[in-house]
């Protein structure tokens, strides 16, 4: 009894396959189309196959052809053939089919021999095809050749890098000269000679050199003639990328254009492609990185058209010493609310001299030190400052970094006139909310509850809600460019020991002027947590407009008795500004952050404003704070003497022409 075992034979392999297999058992090749298959006969009582029925398959003919996707014809010789087209590895001695480029089983290239080359194993069998090359060989070879020479190994790694790197990607190790390798040693390019392909590399390695080289010297070309405004201009595009406000601020304050594109040059000088474009401007950059900071800053000094000089950029010296001179102000109260605060009472103020310049002076002296948006925002559209004349004085506006640090700069800047640039500010700020952490907690929760009661938000949170919103605002202190909220502003009127009165804006509005919410920053902040004898009764102003604080400081005027002015001020010649203490309707500030005990009607209220400030009524009934600030601190009066002697030469430019043409006649 006999078997008939059909099976189909591999094409790359030769290996031959159930006829239910559909790929090939030792290679994985895809079984072809319309394959082969052979039948093998075995008897049934000893199992031992009889051999191949070749006549029933191949019809007397001796090329058996077998269509597969490629549309080109593969030819298949008999088995006898294939028997004598298979060729060894010479590694691990597997008898592979005569079309296998590599091994089948250890993937080891086919050795070249004068005895079993490419055309006699690729054809065996047929007359026409006997001298025919397989064109898949030849783009093999080809391609093997290709790669050795656009490649060289690296000694350290072995990875194989492209020849015009001077480092290895993957370790960075140098590349030797002339160490481009063969990726095969043992199988050299057919086509090309030993000597030809070290050639070759040599230039090719010579001439990647070159050009590194060449890059080189265009680019300290490039520096070398760059002007002071180029660097900043530079500096000012990596300091939007890497969230630099300071070099932002450097190029607008020296007067750079903002309009300014980057060349072809500038962004090869910064070779930084995945950052920066070509005709990319400062306001691009920093819309693709989203520095919203940034972008207020730049869109605010478009619509102003001046370059400010306020005097902390012009005494930079001056500046640092009054910087120093701050921190070593800041201390930290001993007992159970140990908060820090600043020992000295500081109030800055426009020197009265302004008065003396020229009004054409003057007027440039005010577009370069106030901010116009802002003053024209408070005074005419939303009628929150300089409302009334019987106050008798006027609160001006000064130009303000628009970053997240404008709180904290706009304190400074009502008492000592200068920026936070160290962040000194901030980090007693930190400092005083980890510290005192469950006081402050205790008022922002009881004042937020009666808040949203106030207004008709009936809910209420759990205390996993109110702890995760208070992490949230101790996180905002400790980052540097972090916008603040108002729980901060109650925090610093306790580290300055004196009230902050804050003159905003209602509601927040779109570029357009549409409505968009309730601000809540306008209004009266207490020290309520010191003792009223550890308080100056003497209060800062700041306002309040689209997302940004700026300070409000008056004029300076000579002589007023200053008793009863909160804690001691031992100096006789004082300023008084006074400061409204309603708004333009008549109705009384809100006070912040007040507990259940001391909230009350309008009448208590009052009463607890005359207890921490000292205040008056005018003619009109309209109750005021008095701003009492005793002579300047030393540092500061150098500092705004050497600030108004450009304005000073100014004047005396004019004067000094007219003398010498009353000299010419």
């Amino acid at each position: 009894m006999t078997d008939v075992c059909v099976k189909w034979s591999c094409e790359y392999c030769t290996y031959e396959n159930w006829q239910s297999a559909i790929k090939c058992t030792m290679c994985r090749a895809q079984r072809p189309t319309g394959s082969i298959i052979t039948e093998e006969v075995f008897s049934g009582d000893t199992g031992v196959r009889s051999g191949p029925q070749w006549d029933t398959v191949c019809c007397d003919s001796h090329l058996l052809i077998c269509p597969d996707s490629s549309a080109r014809p593969r030819v298949h010789p008999v088995e006898s053939s294939k028997r004598s087209g298979e060729w060894s590895c010479g590694a691990c001695t597997y008898q592979n089919g005569p079309r296998a480029v590599r091994c089948t089983q250890c993937q080891s290239l086919r050795p070249h021999s004068p005895t079993d080359s490419p055309q006699t194993s690729a054809t065996v069998g047929h007359p026409a095809t006997a001298s025919h090359t397989d064109p898949c060989e030849e783009y093999n070879d080809r391609n093997r050749a290709n790669t050795r020479v656009q490649c060289w190994t690296c000694s350290a790694c072995t990875y194989e890098n492209w020849p015009k790197s001077p480092y290895c990607v993957v370790c960075d190790h140098p590349r030797p000269n002339g160490a481009i390798q063969p990726s095969e040693p043992d199988e050299p390019p057919p086509a090309i000679n030993e000597a030809e392909l070290q050639m070759t590399l040599t230039a090719g390695a010579q001439s990647g050199k070159e050009e590194i080289e060449m890059d080189l010297k265009k680019v300290k070309q490039m520096k070398n003639r760059m002007r002071r405004t180029d660097g900043l201009f530079l500096s000012a595009c990596t300091g939007v990328v890497e969230g630099d406000l300071a070099a932002v601020e450097a190029y607008k304050s020296s007067g750079g254009d903002i309009a300014r594109q980057l060349n072809s040059d500038e962004v090869r000088l910064l070779d930084r492609p995945s950052a920066f474009d070509v005709g990319f401007t400062l306001v691009h950059l920093s819309i693709r990185f989203q520095r919203q900071d940034m972008l207020t800053l730049l869109l605010t000094e478009v619509s102003q058209q001046a370059v400010k000089c306020i005097p902390a950029m012009v005494c930079p010296e001056l500046t640092e010493q009054i910087r120093r001179e701050i921190s070593s102000s800041v201390r930290q109260r001993k007992g159970e609310f140990n908060c820090y605060f600043l020992t000295e009472l500081v109030t800055f103020t426009l020197p009265a001299d302004i008065e003396d310049l020229p009004p054409a002076v003057q007027e440039k002296l005010f577009d370069e030190l106030l901010d116009r948006d802002v003053q024209k925002e408070l005074e005419e559209e939303s009628a929150v400052i300089n409302w009334s004349l019987e106050f008798g004085n006027r609160l001006y506006a000064l130009w303000n970094r628009t970053a997240g640090d404008c709180l904290l700069d706009s304190v400074l800047q009502a008492t000592w006139g200068i920026y936070d640039k160290d962040s000194v500010l901030r980090k007693t700020l930190h400092d005083s909310l980890h510290t005192c952490s469950h006081w402050f907690y205790t008022r922002w929760k009881e004042w937020e509850s009666w808040y949203s009661q106030s207004f008709g938000l009936h809910f209420s949170l759990r205390e996993e809600q109110w702890q995760e919103d208070w992490t949230s605002i101790l996180n905002l202190a400790s980052q540097p460019g972090a916008s603040l909220e108002q729980t901060h502003i109650f925090v610093l009127s306790h580290i300055l020991r004196r009230p902050i009165i804050v003159y905003g804006v209602k509601y927040y509005k779109s570029f357009r002027g549409e409505t968009l919410g309730y601000t809540r920053f306008q209004g009266v902040y207490l020290p309520l947590l010191w003792e009223q004898s550890f308080c100056w009764k003497s209060p800062i102003a700041l306002g309040y407009t689209r997302g940004h604080f700026s300070a409000l400081v008056g004029m300076e005027t000579d002589g007023y008795d200053n008793r009863g002015a909160g804690a001691n001020l031992d100096a006789d010649d004082v300023t008084v500004t006074f400061l409204p203490l309603v708004d333009s309707e008549r109705k009384l500030l809100q006070i912040h952050f007040l507990s259940e005990q001391e909230m009350g009607s309008e009448d208590q209220q009052e009463r607890l404003l005359r207890q921490w400030l000292d205040c008056c009524v005018t003619d009109g009934g309209m109750l005021a704070a008095l701003q009492k600030s005793s002579r300047r601190h030393l540092l500061v009066t150098h500092m705004l003497d050497k600030w108004l002697d450009g304005y000073r030469q100014m004047r005396l430019c004019p004067v000094h022409s007219d003398d010498e043409d009353d000299e010419d006649e």
